[in-house]
């Protein structure tokens, strides 16, 4: 229970504890965090997972600019925070290359628990984390998401399309009549091993700046 605590210190850092959290809800069906986390939490067994390996989120919850990547990696793990391994650190470096840093952007993962042997996400870890993606979008409702990786992509785009080909460009993500605009870009974890193609994801990174200044976001 010990990450729980840590999720709701989390919250409480950014004066959200009242309002988010426990804030009653004339509307049951209405999701929030802690409805999320709980959802969540109910997969523990079948990743073999306790609640204090969950990885949720970190960043800025109020942020308007949400960053997803596909499943957290061992680092992730041990500081319950995503992006918190060597790709978070390069991560950081891409984010100040345009001006943001943590504070203000919101991070989190497709899949909240690491994957034996940090295998890939496959047909059953979509189906099972799809809805609780959506739900997390939803409540967080940024404006822009950047979407990290080729098996982050396959999350949101039924038919198959490779990182490399739909990298840098846009498309709308409709949940539940919402419009949310979406970029793919390469994971730090595959820059970090394809270093050749970090001028791509720069172009990306650029292009993705330039729609936060058009919105005004920072």
């Amino acid at each position: 229970m010990q990450n729980n605590k840590n999720i709701f210190d989390f919250y409480q850092s950014f004066g959200l504890y009242d309002r988010v959290i426990f804030k009653k809800k004339n509307n049951e069906n209405h999701p929030t965090l802690e409805k999320l986390v709980e959802k969540i939490l109910s997969l523990k067994n079948i990743y073999n997972k306790n609640s204090d390996q969950l990885v949720f989120s970190d960043g800025n919850i109020r942020s308007k600019i949400m960053i997803i990547g596909d499943a957290p990696g061992i680092s992730d793990e041990i500081k319950n925070k995503p992006f918190s391994g060597e790709s978070g650190l390069l991560l950081n470096k891409m984010l100040e290359a345009i001006g943001l840093d943590r504070t203000k952007v919101y991070l989190t993962n497709v899949i909240n628990f690491r994957l034996p042997d940090n295998k890939k996400l496959d047909d059953n870890d979509i189906r099972y984390f799809k809805p609780l993606i959506f739900d997390h979008i939803k409540i967080i409702n940024p404006k822009l998401v950047m979407i990290l990786g080729n098996s982050t992509l396959r999350t949101f785009v039924d038919k198959q399309q490779s990182i490399s080909k739909s990298r840098g460009q846009w498309f709308e993500l409709n949940i539940n009549n919402n419009i949310y605009n979406c970029m793919p870009s390469y994971h730090p974890s595959f820059l970090i091993k394809q270093p050749l193609q970090k001028k791509f994801s720069w172009l990306d990174l650029k292009e993705f700046k330039n729609q936060i200044d058009i919105e005004k976001l920072c």
